[in-house]
């Protein structure tokens, strides 16, 4: 076992598909830790020292809670090496066959794809100008941002909005690429505000984006990494600001190079804090993935050649969305290839996990674009060019 350690920080399971922890007496973390390793179904702990309680979740905060900020707390995630066995020697699979859950008789072009924790899905459709929500079992999904199919630069519309989120409140974000800016809707409003950008107004200040495209967030939802796509870097933003504030670049911001010192047509990002510090970014025009600490001069290309695009296990073409997960398995979405491919911890052989030729069949993709997974690991796919949002079940 390996553990990830977060510092006054606490778990909070927040799914009510999670289960019921175990609270124990203990003097010290050391007897915590010993005692979370200890029990078989042990995955996370937390150790209070101001009451020395020591409580053991079986569930993992990525899948079913949240990390949340409280002074003399310390969470440790444990990280099954098992697992990376697995993903290695292939037992790590989904069916190939997908299941529509969307499609065209709502959707024109999904983009940015989310699953919250009740297994509610989000989904950008960019040339509709609106955000759609569809809950879990549901067959039709409604509209909770952006006026349909009227693009615009008011608080109630949008302009090919590209990716989308909601945080443990029920707030919505999303990235609104031709109004060059992030809106956030709270409390179920259809009313956006921005959080990022301004309005109709492109550029390369701090306070300016130009073409925001996918973004991440953190553990805790208080900040943003946006991919600030013709700017060729990734910007944070608190989630709490507002137009005109000034960003923090994070990568890149040299022009668009080959090189691991700047980006080449960022796509897409993902942060997952619990089991590493660094950003996983996609270059599109690069047709690579690299994994960046935020703030750093330099990253370190993890996918792909950088400038050399193909279809081998070792190459991508024109990667757009990625996600990593709690064993650091990243899964990119290599959109020229119409695959989706995962890289195993530390690998950089790509193995197809869903697609692999274009088309609108069931195992097919046509110009794919958003990834996102339920609790179960379950993977959700926006198929842009179909017109539809596939569901690929874990096995």
């Amino acid at each position: 076992m390996r553990l990830s350690v977060f510092i006054n920080i606490k778990y909070q399971c927040s799914n009510p598909g999670c289960s019921s922890s175990i609270i124990v007496p203990e003097p010290s973390l050391r007897n915590c830790q010993f005692t979370c390793l200890a029990d078989a179904q042990c995955r996370t702990f937390t150790f209070d020292e101001n009451s020395n309680q020591c409580e053991l979740f079986s569930d993992i905060p990525s899948q079913y809670g949240n990390l949340l900020a409280q002074a003399g707390v310390t969470t440790m995630t444990t990280i099954d090496d098992r697992q990376l066995i697995d993903c290695a020697s292939g037992n790590l699979l989904w069916n190939t066959t997908g299941i529509t859950v969307l499609n065209s008789s709502q959707l024109i072009s999904a983009a940015g794809i989310y699953v919250d924790l009740n297994n509610t899905l989000y989904v950008a459709d960019v040339n509709n100008h609106v955000i759609w929500k569809l809950l879990s079992n549901a067959v039709n999904a409604t509209i909770v941002a952006g006026t349909y199919q009227t693009s615009g630069t008011s608080s109630t519309q949008l302009n090919w909005p590209q990716d989308v989120y909601t945080d443990r409140h029920g707030n919505v974000y999303v990235s609104d690429w031709y109004n060059h800016r992030v809106q956030k809707y709270q409390n179920g409003s259809t009313i956006g505000k921005t959080i990022a950008g301004i309005t109709n107004t492109r550029g390369s200040a701090l306070n300016q984006l130009n073409l925001p495209l996918m973004f991440t967030f953190d553990s805790t939802d208080t900040y943003m990494y946006i991919v600030d796509h013709d700017n060729e870097r990734i910007i944070r933003f608190p989630t709490n600001s507002t137009s005109g504030v000034s960003g923090t670049i994070i990568a890149g911001g040299n022009g668009p190079n080959n090189t691991n010192t700047s980006l080449n047509s960022p796509f897409g990002v993902h942060y997952l804090p619990s089991v590493s510090t660094d950003l996983f970014i996609t270059n599109n025009d690069g047709h690579s993935v690299i994994r960046w600490t935020p703030g750093a001069p330099s990253g370190v290309f993890v996918a792909g050649t950088p400038n050399v695009p193909g279809s081998t296990s070792t190459l991508l073409y024109g990667p757009v969305g990625i996600k990593i997960d709690s064993y650091l398995n990243m899964y990119v979405v290599d959109r020229g290839n119409n695959r989706i491919q995962m890289f195993c911890a530390n690998s950089q052989i790509g193995i197809t996990i869903a697609g692999g030729s274009s088309g609108n069949g069931p195992q097919q993709f046509n110009q794919p674009y958003g990834i996102a997974f339920d609790a179960k690991m379950n993977m959700y796919i926006g198929d842009n060019q179909n017109a539809r949002v596939q569901k690929f079940l874990k096995l």
